[in-house]
């Protein structure tokens, strides 16, 4: 049994509370609002981000940052990409040195170009950092639907710590020293997913949907491994896996912006109708940034920026990507 704390309250932070609670943990969960501390404590439920998912008795909540972080063997960051860096530096100063911190978060910060275990890294030197990924839509986790994840770590014995951490009958993890690959997967699958949820919302179909998955794991892969990441790791969970859910499913916030946005709202607009962090928003420009520094071509992430940033019509996106120069799918080194 381990004393964990989750940074966040929000669906995921609050999914995998009640995970770790299930597996026997102490498990605290903490917010930096007072109010929403009250009202989970009372009400064990999160209506708008979790709604119907009960939160079990067990599971404390806290407002006290000194006191949420002092006590935890291993602390779960869990909030937004865009207050990764700002919630680091509130706790930084209450991590004992070799302190567990697992971050499940997904993006790119803007400024940096900084993967979020990166960002955690910098502002926590004292830390264990780890990352955790995969196909794990919190309305799913919560309710104890089975799925796989990997987790990442620099070195070995701490990633077999916290698998057994968190492993269980509906939750399989899976190691990997691949920390870079998992958060490079982890932030742009969610930026394919905005194109993903366009195609869906301008009315194509299942053979769109399939190309724009497949080209868009081959945009990944190949920024990551110009990044210095292993290729084997896009096709696995925090890759191809998780890409997969969040171009499909409809508890992904990011699809269904995007199908908003093909249906002609603004980023704005889609945003405030989602009523979530839309993720793939915030990473866009930094994933665009990220390809122009490596020189890397993501045809499909620079579309995305256009329609998000500079108001193209995304069935004009779409026709500019058709309409490419002719290429070849694999290595022309094959031909005889």
């Amino acid at each position: 049994m381990a004393d964990i704390t989750i940074m966040g309250a929000g669906s995921w932070g609050l999914g995998l509370a009640i995970l770790l609670n299930n597996n026997g943990h102490r498990v605290t969960v903490w917010s930096v609002f007072k109010e929403e501390v009250i009202q989970l404590s009372n009400e064990r439920e999160n209506k708008k981000c979790l709604p119907g998912v009960h939160i079990p008795e067990t599971v404390m909540f806290e407002a006290d940052t000194k006191t949420a972080v002092e006590s935890a063997d291993v602390i779960v960051l869990a909030v937004a990409s865009p207050y990764t860096r700002s919630t680091a530096k509130l706790f930084s100063k209450y991590v004992k040195e070799g302190q567990y911190i697992v971050n499940v978060g997904k993006g790119i910060e803007e400024a940096s170009l900084m993967t979020l275990c990166q960002v955690v890294e910098d502002e926590i030197p004292q830390a264990v950092v780890a990352v955790l990924s995969g196909p794990s839509h919190a309305e799913e986790v919560g309710r104890g639907i089975p799925t796989t994840c990997v987790i990442g770590t620099h070195k070995k014995a701490d990633a077999e710590y916290l698998q057994n951490i968190f492993m269980s009958d509906v939750f399989r993890v899976y190691t990997s020293p691949d920390m870079l690959g998992i958060c490079v997967g982890g932030a742009l699958k969610n930026v394919i997913a905005l194109a993903a949820g366009m195609a869906d919302g301008l009315g194509y179909g299942d053979n769109t949907k399939a190309a724009l998955i497949t080209r868009g794991i081959a945009e990944i892969a190949r920024l990551g491994m110009a990044m210095g990441a292993d290729e084997m790791t896009f096709t696995g969970l925090s890759g191809i896996g998780d890409l997969i859910v969040t171009c499909a499913s409809m508890h992904s916030r990011n699809r269904r912006a995007g199908i908003l946005i093909g249906q002609g709202y603004t980023k704005d607009q889609a945003m405030e109708e989602v009523q979530m962090v839309v993720e793939g928003v915030f990473s866009a420009k930094a994933a665009y940034a990220l390809a122009k520094k490596y020189n890397v071509e993501m045809p499909i992430v620079e579309q995305v920026n256009l329609i998000l940033f500079e108001d193209k019509k995304p069935a004009d996106a779409v026709k500019e990507l058709m309409l490419r120069d002719k290429k070849i799918e694999t290595d022309n080194s094959l031909w005889k």
